[in-house]
């Protein structure tokens, strides 16, 4: 329950932020601006941003006579979670990892990659896919599409607004719609970095969720834990070739690495956070599978 109440939190803190460097910027005007951009922006993120990510990445879609166990196994799954059958790809890459797209669980996808298949079990690979499928079921796509959106949006009016302070001069008046100088200051240099912080955020309380659905959808806990600690291990041996820090929310596990500091900026909690809440669900005798 707290996960979400704090996606909704950090959401609406986020949204606030824009609004407010909006109006900062660009007063009144600058605020009805940033309610198009960010309208116009998020339209386009929920029409568009499954295919784009899926042909960055060279996926391919595959269907039950090209690899049926990998088919039948998300397709079982999506039937035990209650979710329509998503399209299933698969990425050229051998860096071990997986994610779901879409803009809501009719028009999902779930893509993994080439190491994903050759390095996990059946049981390790189901773990995985449930993962996925709880992403879609949390309608996390539309979540993160939205969240990523805003935050490059007030990033993008950021930039306007310091290119128009370089090149157009400073407004002459004392009309009281003016904002002060200092409040845009202000918004170019904190409010990007806020949005990423925020962003973030809300990326690792998703992955908390996706793994405790996993857990119940597959029903081992334990089956998605030893899959987690196979691929933190292989990310720092088996870099992705493709990977983009635009995408990188997506993934299971972040394909970059970093610790200290660099976890503010991590899309994705601690492995070992995220194993050690799986072990306790497997420990739990209050446990039950999905409904």
């Amino acid at each position: 329950m707290w996960n979400r109440t704090k996606t909704f939190l950090l959401l609406a803190t986020l949204t606030a932020l824009f609004l407010w460097i909006g109006q900062a910027l660009g007063g009144q005007a600058g605020l009805v601006f940033a309610i198009v951009l960010a309208g116009a922006m998020n339209l386009g993120a929920y029409w568009f941003s499954d295919r784009i990510v899926l042909r960055m990445y060279g996926a391919r879609e595959v269907g039950p006579a090209d690899l049926p166990g990998l088919y039948g196994l998300v397709h079982t799954l999506a039937a035990r979670a209650n979710l329509p059958k998503p399209r299933v790809y698969v990425i050229p890459e051998q860096a071990p990892n997986a994610f779901a797209t879409g803009r809501n669980p009719e028009h999902a996808s779930v893509a993994v990659t080439e190491g994903l298949l050759a390095m996990m079990n059946r049981d390790e690979l189901a773990g995985v896919i449930a993962h996925e499928l709880g992403h879609i079921r949390h309608r996390d796509t539309l979540i993160m599409a939205v969240a990523a959106t805003l935050a490059g949006a007030l990033s993008h009016l950021a930039n306007m607004a310091m290119w128009g302070a370089m090149f157009g001069g400073t407004r002459q008046g004392d009309d009281e719609d003016t904002p002060h100088p200092a409040f845009g200051l202000l918004g170019m240099l904190i409010a990007p970095l806020a949005a990423m912080l925020i962003q973030m955020a809300i990326s690792r309380t998703r992955e908390f969720l996706a793994d405790e659905a996993s857990a119940r959808i597959s029903g081992h806990p334990m089956a998605l834990a030893a899959a987690l600690h196979k691929l933190d291990a292989c990310r720092h041996q088996v870099p992705m070739l493709q990977a983009n820090p635009a995408t990188a929310h997506l993934f299971i596990v972040n394909p970059f690495s970093g610790g200290g500091l660099m976890q503010l900026f991590s899309t994705h909690p601690p492995a070992e956070e995220r194993i050690a809440r799986l072990e306790a669900m497997a420990l739990n005798p209050g446990f039950r599978l999905s409904a």
